[in-house]
C-alpha cells in the first residue's frame, strides 16, 4: 500500500454489499497486533468500513496477497541487541481528506526491535505547520 496516498471515502464504486469487506479486514486486523508491517495499512482501510468502494477492497486484497506471500514476517527480538531506546514522531496536517483532521504518529525501538507505535486522528484544529510537529513530539514524548 501506497502510504503517502490519502483514501477518500469516494474512491472508486460503492459496494452493494460490504458485509465481506469487513470480513476482509477484521481478520487481518488482530493479525496487526504482532504484524507492524500491516499495520497501518488494516487501520487505514478499517475507516472505510461503513461505505467501502472498489478501491478499498482492490487494496484489501492486496494486504492478504502481502501477508500470504510473508508468513514470516512479524516482530523480532534480537538476544544480542543493545538497549538503547530510539524513537520516531511525525504528523500529517491534513492526514485524513475527509473530515481535513490531523493525524499523528509515533514509533519505538528498544535496539533493533520496533516495541511500541501509534498513529492517532486529532481533532483540534491547529493553525501551523510547526505546531502540528510540536504536538506530534508531545505525544511521543509521553509515551516515552
Amino acid at each position: 500500500m501506497d502510504y503517502g496516498a490519502k483514501l477518500s471515502k469516494d474512491d472508486g464504486d460503492s459496494l452493494p454489499n460490504s458485509s465481506d469487506y469487513r470480513k476482509i479486514i477484521g481478520k487481518p486486523l488482530y493479525l496487526s497486533n504482532t504484524r507492524p508491517d500491516i499495520s497501518f495499512a488494516i487501520g487505514k482501510l478499517s475507516q472505510f468500513l461503513d461505505c467501502p468502494t472498489t478501491n478499498h477492497l482492490q487494496l484489501a486484497h492486496s494486504i492478504l496477497r502481502y501477508i500470504k506471500n510473508s508468513p514470516a514476517a512479524g516482530l523480532f527480538f534480537s538476544a544480542n541487541s543493545d538497549l538503547s531506546l530510539i524513537g520516531f514522531s511525525d504528523s500529517d496536517w491534513v492526514g485524513c481528506p475527509d473530515l481535513q483532521r490531523l493525524v499523528s504518529a509515533y514509533c519505538f525501538y528498544v535496539g533493533s526491535s520496533l516495541v511500541t507505535w501509534k498513529s492517532k486522528k486529532r481533532v483540534t484544529i491547529i493553525a501551523s505547520s510547526s505546531e502540528v510537529e510540536y504536538r506530534a513530539l508531545a505525544l511521543a514524548t509521553r509515551e516515552a
